[in-house]
Formats: structure tokens, sequence, C-alpha cells
């Protein structure tokens, strides 16, 4: 086992239209407003910036966001993730109870030494540190929908 490879999920209900989510996902300049995990997003060009987040553990992770895959029809967005986190990264919306359902799959190799070197004592302490980012993530989505 590589304890330093990670596959997450994460399903969010929100209570808006499935365009208007995508929407919302699509725009990643936005996401520091909504996500406070989020601290900067730096557009690179059209399709890649750099992005530090930041949880509950006090560290840093920087990665850069390749978009590879945008539709718009099918509501799914796509990116690879190279830096601190090696992988990529999916969000797909659909409808769901008179809203929409978010799925956010995320498969990353952890690159950053330190976190590398604490792998085995640490892997329960990051997959919960990973949780409750996604969970203030969705809060923070449908605080920030409610004011579209």
């Amino acid at each position: 086992m590589d304890w330093n490879h990670y596959r997450f999920t994460s399903v969010w209900d929100l209570p808006a239209a499935p365009d208007t989510v995508y929407a919302a996902l699509e725009d990643a300049e936005d996401y520091p407003r909504w996500w406070p995990q989020v601290r900067e997003v730096t557009p690179v060009d059209d399709t890649s910036a750099t992005t530090r987040f930041r949880s509950f553990l006090p560290y840093d992770l920087v990665v850069t966001v390749v978009q590879n895959r945008r539709e718009p029809a099918s509501r799914i967005l796509q990116a690879s993730m190279t830096g601190d986190l090696e992988g990529w990264v999916r969000w797909t919306v659909t409808a769901h109870d008179g809203g929409s359902r978010v799925l956010y799959e995320q498969e990353a190799v952890v690159r950053k030494r330190l976190l590398r070197r604490l792998a085995v004592p640490g892997r329960l302490v990051f997959r919960a540190n990973h949780t409750l980012m996604m969970r203030a993530g969705r809060r923070g989505l449908a605080a920030w929908l409610q004011g579209v």
C-alpha cells in the first residue's frame, strides 16, 4: 500500500439549479470567496491556475491545476494537479430533488516532503482534515449560491 496515495469522494446536495451550481464550480477564481480553505487562486492562463489551500491542520498545499475536461452540457469539470499533490480532480453536477447533487472525486499522491514523512501516523488525521475542508466547501457554496 502506498501511504501517500489518496482517493476521495464527496457528495454535496445543494438547493440550486444544476446549471447555476456548475457555473459556480467552473469559476475557480471565485473559490476563495466561498470556500474558506481555498486561500488563493492565481490564474496562469485560460486553462490553468496555481491554488493554495489550507484546512484545519497548519500547513499549506500549493498545486497547479490544469483543466482538461469542461463539459457544460453534461456538467463535468476535470483537472489534473501537480505540485504538493499530483493527480486529478473531477466535479459532476446532476439534478436531484429540485436542486443539485455534486459528486466530487479526487485521486492524488502527496508530494510535499513533510506530509510524506508523516504518511503512516498521519493518514487518519489527513483524511479527517480533507473531510472538514469538504464540509466547509459545501456550506460555503450553498451560502454563495443563495446570493446568486
